[in-house]
């Protein structure tokens, strides 16, 4: 069974950081990009973070700066550390995987987790 978990999520105040981690249960080693994108409450995507295999990251405009995406091939996992965190972050977040499976080129996507920037 493949799966994504996101964790780390919540509510927290303006200037805040927080890290969100993802579990793969896939091996992550072999994959070509992992990374997060998030989705706000009228449900527009947008790229937040990639890491790829080559070691190139690539950040969207909003985040650059005050987000850092890494990836621990050993352990699974993926990590987006965010800092200074604005009201206008709030959104879904959620990690993906892009890698071959069963023969195919494909990209794995989690459940998403809730990121609320609040005062």
């Amino acid at each position: 069974q493949v799966q994504l978990v996101e964790s780390g999520g919540g509510l927290v105040q303006p200037g805040e950081s927080l890290r969100l981690t993802c579990e793969a249960s896939m091996g992550i080693s072999d994959a070509y990009v992992v990374g997060w994108y998030r989705q706000n409450s009228e449900k527009e995507r947008e790229l937040v973070a990639t890491a790829a295999n080559t070691g190139a990251t690539e950040y969207g405009d909003s985040v650059k700066g005050r987000f850092t995406v890494s990836r621990d091939n050993a352990k699974n996992m993926v990590y987006l550390q965010m800092t200074s965190l604005k009201p206008e972050d709030t959104a879904v977040y959620v990690c993906m995987v892009k890698k071959y499976m069963y023969l195919a080129l494909r990209e794995y996507w989690g459940q998403g987790i809730q990121v609320t920037v609040s005062s």
